[in-house]
């Protein structure tokens, strides 16, 4: 892995490198970003027939490492199990693996040498959030706080109640039934859980200043929760 410099607007020196991450007997690659003197790792878990490249994903991202957090977008299926889940669709609903992805490469940060000290949080989008609790709750205190992006958390089902990672729902108030599926979720859980409504925003956040608004919700919960963990 090779790390090269990188400036955003904030002047603040990032590490970027491409990654080559070993899940089981497949190959993930993924986009390593680090600030200078960060403490924490956000990894994303993108929702359905989505990837590393989701233009939603990247702009929470690079607010996340504007206030000094790192981030690693990856793509929890390979590039034929992508073109495969494009006519089946059934990948993206397979949790399990998708969770299992998510934990293998948990492991790998853990063991990397520029990511082995760094607190970990998780950052799930439609059913990459199910994959990300369901990974924390294997994971235990190991992960140290999840954020849910118009997620689908009930596809965790059984997983919820083992959940010891502080939560945050973000979703729109257009999106009505994820609404409910969330507030559901949520009172399965026994660990600190939270929802926050987006008003006037729909399932994707596509309204003007929407993603904005889940972009500075999710980094200032992370920098909180990060911080309350030193």
């Amino acid at each position: 892995m090779i790390l090269h410099n990188e400036s955003n607007s904030t002047l603040k020196r990032i590490l970027k490198a491409e990654v080559k991450i070993s899940a089981g007997n497949v190959i993930l690659t993924g986009e390593l970003s680090l600030p200078n003197n960060t403490e924490g790792i956000v990894l994303f878990a993108h929702g359905s027939g989505s990837s590393r490249h989701s233009a939603r994903n990247r702009y929470v991202a690079s607010i996340l490492q504007s206030t000094g957090i790192g981030t690693l977008l990856f793509d929890l299926l390979t590039e034929d199990e992508e073109a495969i889940d494009k006519v089946t669709a059934h990948l993206r609903f397979n949790i399990g693996l998708l969770a299992e992805r998510l934990i293998q490469v948990s492991h790998w940060v853990q063991k990397n040498p520029s990511t082995a000290n760094l607190k970990i949080g998780y950052f799930g989008a439609s059913t990459g959030a199910a994959a990300a609790l369901v990974a924390a709750a294997v994971l235990g205190k190991q992960i140290f706080t999840v954020v849910s992006r118009g997620g689908r958390p009930d596809l965790a089902e059984g997983a919820l109640s083992a959940v010891k990672s502080p939560t945050l729902f973000i979703v729109g108030s257009f999106d009505n039934l994820v609404i409910e599926l969330n507030e559901q979720a949520a009172e399965l859980m026994t660990c600190e859980k939270s929802i926050k409504v987006v008003y006037s925003a729909s399932h994707l956040f596509e309204e003007p200043g929407k993603l904005e608004e889940v972009a500075k919700i999710s980094s200032e919960w992370f920098a909180q929760k990060l911080k309350e963990s030193k």
